[in-house]
């Protein structure tokens, strides 16, 4: 089974630092287009998966919204 103490320290950093990211820039966007409460909901599952939040924040929020 691959265990996350078998892969490399510099990759398993990489990917918390993207998450992180990820939620961080998911939070900010959701806040400044006004979402309320719902960019709590965006930034904490955007820190939790990669890259399943922000292909559903561009889908949900960012397309529906140019309509």
């Amino acid at each position: 089974m691959n265990d996350i103490s078998t892969q490399p320290v510099w990759l398993v950093a990489l990917l918390i630092l993207l998450v992180l990211t990820q939620g961080i820039l998911l939070f900010l966007d959701a806040r400044r287009k006004g979402l309320g409460k719902w960019a709590w909901f965006w930034g904490i599952w955007g820190s939790t998966t990669l890259p399943l939040p922000s292909l559903l924040y561009w889908l949900l929020v960012i397309r529906h919204r140019r309509r």
